[in-house]
């Protein structure tokens, strides 16, 4: 009994009522007896990461296989989080409809224990339907044994239609990775997801957080700190040193035009991920070549920095932790 009240409100009547109408490919429900034994009852050693939407454990199922284990953050004292059961259960059919080598595979999950889990394994594959994630951030891009990267936490995805330019949703995100402009709008674009990832690269580069405050010091956007860098022709010296040593100084400058590309405060000056992602492969066989900066007006970086200085994305980050955030739609659907 107690495992069916569990399964029902971890979502597995709704996962049921999507997979009637087809939204949802047959998923294996593993029962909370093999979680348990895959993860040695949730062993801390165990631990992979830990984030707002839940905790991962490394896992070997009966037949061997590695696996990861995402523990959903559901139950907060007796409260139940029924908005966190709503995301899992979206996370489920996002990842149900894709097909990706870059993108973390979904094996199955548990509905029965006490808070729903996912299991994952890593299957290189290809093919996948428009999805934007909502979410980019250094946390949320993986590493497999190969160092092959992989992108995962679909909780607050959305898979879109070919034909549909944007989303008007209430404003969910991280904070320092946030874009301005879908702040600004409650209109979430593929190019949102863009800005998202620029953060990741100017993070790499200078191997500094997208927030950081201490007592001594007031807030500081990195995206602002390394626009005025890029504005005053003083890039390197924020460049973390080891990039320095090991990456040549054109491949690091070419590098970084294209996040500060990518951090266009105007979306539609954003290159796409496609693109994004050509020129990086770009990058990497050529070992460095010259790309044109698109002529970014002077006074077009001074609005972009100032921007990061007053948005309230930023601002608001003084007293809320830079975790993920939802804020009420302002406009409606």
């Amino acid at each position: 009994m107690l495992k069916q009240k569990y399964f029902k409100r971890n979502g597995g009547l709704l996962l049921q009522q999507h997979s009637s109408e087809g939204n949802v490919k047959k998923i294996k429900l593993f029962t909370s007896k093999e979680m348990e034994k895959a993860t040695d009852h949730y062993n801390e050693n165990r631990i992979l990461g830990q984030g707002g939407q839940g905790t991962v454990y490394k896992g070997m199922l009966i037949d061997g296989s590695i696996v990861a284990i995402k523990k959903s953050k559901m139950v907060e004292g007796k409260k139940f989080d029924e908005k966190k059961v709503e995301q899992f259960i979206n996370e489920v059919i996002i990842l149900s409809q894709i097909n990706h080598r870059n993108v973390v595979k979904l094996l199955g999950c548990c509905l029965e224990a006490e808070v729903p889990l996912l299991v994952y394994e890593f299957i290189p594959n290809a093919a996948s339907a428009p999805i934007y994630h909502r979410d980019i951030k250094s946390s949320n891009i993986l590493l497999d044994d190969k160092y092959r990267a992989k992108v995962s936490d679909f909780g607050t995805s959305r898979s879109v239609a070919l034909e549909q330019t944007h989303l008007t949703t209430r404003v969910e995100g991280t904070f320092g990775y946030m874009d301005p402009e879908y702040f600004r709008t409650n209109q979430f674009t593929e190019k949102s997801d863009v800005y998202s990832f620029g953060v990741v690269l100017i993070e790499l580069l200078t191997g500094q957080k997208p927030i950081s405050a201490n007592q001594s010091e007031p807030v500081r956007s990195l995206v602002s700190y390394f626009l005025h860098s890029m504005q005053e022709n003083s890039l390197f010296k924020i460049i973390n040193p080891m990039v320095v040593k090991d990456g040549p100084e054109q491949e690091i400058m070419v590098v970084a035009l294209l996040a500060k590309r990518c951090l266009n405060l105007n979306g539609k000056k954003r290159p796409t991920m496609k693109q994004v992602a050509m020129e990086l492969e770009m990058i990497k066989a050529s070992g460095g070549t010259v790309i044109e900066d698109c002529g970014d007006e002077e006074s077009e970086i001074d609005d972009m920095i100032h921007s990061w200085d007053t948005n309230p994305s930023s601002s608001m980050s003084r007293t809320i932790p830079t975790d993920s955030v939802t804020f009420p739609l302002n406009s409606s659907f």
